[in-house]
């Protein structure tokens, strides 16, 4: 008993909304790599900066290619599993260690850029705050982190402009790379950060916005995606570079226990943009607007980087939930509150990340745990991706993807040998994640085999009360196919104007359709959407008869017309204003009734009006009704 219609999830994200995702990542490197080379290698640093811009550079390349063979979702989990789902569990999981320490890094940097006391308990609170708030579902991510992006860009372009005089001296002060291969390796491998952005944008093609020429059976979105990769790797190599080189202009700065001093201030390493910002623009324009120059530089990367804590979460408790409906992470996992945010992920996304920055409580030590998950988990996508033989990767750039991989890997050896902190937090996160693997293919085994065994009990029931095998019957099967013991019913084909009511259960909203629909003999399509923030593949084909709430929404119906003039539609969504306009564009709907959400202004502010989504999205020949 449903009416099956085409959902798709809403292709609306254009190259500036993915380059703001990524730039909210790589764009926020900056404000601590810089400081972090010269930690390791004083006034040799440049040349390293310059090695970590090429890598970056190389991998961008290779996440293009990426983003054209993988339209619908390129991220390690997604792109690897066709091949073998123990890798692209592994990689999943070094993601995950990527993105909780994402969130450690960003807020902890954000604190520190603000100059707090106690910086580490500050970066623990925002991302409870911050996850606090993403209880509700906050909506428009994208567009907020246009909002924070843009003055960002701003500040590093200007804070470029200030170094240039400078550059002349910065060279004088460069000196050449000592110690050896090795060590030069070593400290290399160490400020190699924040290339996690580039996977955020591989999983986020499946929400671009298609070529044009391109269409939803066959899509194509290398251009939003190269476009975006490319301005913002133009932006994080050039302006990484030239204020890398620039930092060597500043005189008088001393290495000493793993942080960096300058004269009349100590431990300007986890601050350092903040620090050229006020020498150059105080050299240039006296002390008081180099103090000015500082704390706008501050205040903007501070946003910045509470805005990719932001990202972190929602990305974390997205994977875990999408691993959890593909049966890699416990039911729980899975289980989503009234928002549609999955609890159990969000609180995992929260505790971890908070724990963790107060327990190591320093960027070099965070650095550390940072680089093996991102290194490792674009490792894993590029050596799949690279010797995938079925995808039609041209011969120059499935070689420059081994290449990068065989970088990557090495890289990842590196860390593991070197650094064993970071190597014990990996094997950790990996060890956890495969027991919960385990736990989640047990419970699902327990459950198939409960299934089994209810309907062999019915079985056996049903022959001992008719004497037929339950197959037998046209209705038995139709039993099996839709779960429910009711007929499938014919969609009706003479009504003129249908009705679209949009539903999240019972009450006064579908009553009042029912009444209207009734009076004016129109048919009545009932709309149950299932907000989710990830969909997983097998949701596009869920029933509504697997969902309880939807079930009981419509079965209440079952007197008044279900079936003849009222048809139930079902669909799982992460955009149910852009579901509701298309099936009301589908079945040419005269009017959409949707009901005032019983919400206060804060819950509105924070997860956004779905009236007025719906309002701008619908045409203007299908009128909106709103009932109170």
């Amino acid at each position: 008993m449903e009416f099956s219609t085409t959902t798709t999830r809403p292709r609306n994200v254009d190259w500036k909304r993915a380059a703001a995702i990524l730039y909210g990542d790589w764009g926020t490197s900056k404000a601590y790599v810089i400081g972090l080379a010269f930690a390791v290698a004083g006034y040799s640093s440049p040349w390293l900066i310059g090695a970590m811009c090429l890598l970056t550079a190389l991998v961008g390349v290779n996440y293009m290619t990426i983003c054209r063979h993988y339209p619908n979702g390129g991220g390690v989990y997604a792109s690897v599993r066709h091949r073998s789902e123990i890798i692209s569990i592994v990689g999943a999981f070094l993601l995950i260690a990527d993105y909780i320490v994402t969130a450690a890094v960003s807020a902890l940097s954000a604190f520190l850029y603000l100059g707090v006391p106690h910086p580490e308990w500050f970066a623990a609170a925002s991302i409870a705050i911050i996850g606090a708030l993403n209880y509700f579902g906050p909506k428009h991510t994208g567009g907020a982190a246009v909002l924070v992006a843009v003055p960002t860009a701003i500040v590093v372009v200007l804070l470029g402009i200030l170094a240039l005089p400078h550059l002349g001296e910065a060279v004088s002060h460069i000196q050449p790379l000592h110690g050896g291969f090795f060590h030069n390796w070593n400290a290399f491998v160490a400020i190699v950060l924040a290339l996690s952005g580039v996977e955020a944008i591989a999983n986020s093609t499946g929400v671009m916005k298609l070529n044009p020429g391109s269409t939803l059976e066959k899509p194509d979105v290398s251009k939003t995606a190269n476009k975006a990769i490319i301005v913002v790797m133009l932006e994080v190599c050039l302006f990484t570079g030239l204020l890398g080189l620039a930092m060597a202009a500043l005189p008088g700065l001393v290495v000493a226990n793993g942080d960096v001093n300058a004269p009349g201030a100590e431990g300007v390493r986890d601050y350092m943009l903040r620090y050229m910002a006020q020498i150059f623009a105080g050299n240039l324009f006296g002390p008081v607007f180099g103090h000015i120059a500082a704390w706008a530089v501050s205040i903007v990367f501070g946003i910045l980087l509470l805005s990719a804590v932001n990202t972190a979460i929602v990305a974390l408790s997205g994977i875990s939930f999408l691993m959890a409906r593909d049966q890699e992470m416990p039911p729980i996992f899975a289980k989503l509150n009234s928002f549609g945010v999955p609890n159990a992920g969000l609180f995992f996304a929260v505790l971890v990340p908070a724990g963790l920055v107060i327990a190591v409580s320093d960027m070099s030590g965070l650095a550390d745990l940072y680089a093996v998950g991102v290194v490792g988990a674009i490792a894993v996508n590029l050596g799949a991706t690279s010797t995938d033989w079925k995808l039609a990767l041209k011969n120059h750039e499935r070689a420059l993807m081994f290449v990068t991989f065989v970088i990557m890997a090495v890289i990842e050896i590196s860390l593991f040998i070197d650094k064993p902190n970071a190597r014990i937090f990996a094997f950790t996160v990996l060890a956890i994640g495969l027991i919960l693997r385990g736990l989640a293919k047990e419970s699902s085994e327990r459950k198939a085999k409960a299934a089994q065994e209810a309907a062999l009990q019915a079985a056996v029931l049903a022959m001992e009360s008719t004497g037929k095998t339950a197959a037998s019957t046209p209705s038995a099967k139709n039993r099996a196919a839709t779960g429910t013991a009711v007929a499938p019913i014919a969609v009706p084909k003479s009504y003129n104007g249908p009705v679209l009511v949009a539903v999240r259960g019972k009450g006064r909203t579908l009553d009042f359709a029912v009444k209207e629909a009734a009076e004016n003999g129109q048919a009545l399509y009932v709309l149950f959407v299932r907000e989710q923030p990830v969909i997983a593949p097998g949701d596009r084909k869920k029933k509504w008869t697997e969902d309880k709430q939807a079930r009981e929404t419509f079965e209440s119906l079952r007197d008044k017309g279900l079936g003849e003039t009222i048809i139930p539609c079902y669909a799982v969504s992460d955009a149910p204003a852009n579901t509701i306009a298309d099936l009301a564009s589908t079945i040419g709907a005269e009017r959409v009734l949707l009901g005032a959400p019983q919400r206060n202004t804060l819950i509105h502010m924070l997860r956004g009006n779905i009236i007025r989504e719906v309002a701008a999205l619908l045409p203007d020949d299908i009128h909106l009704l709103v009932c109170v």
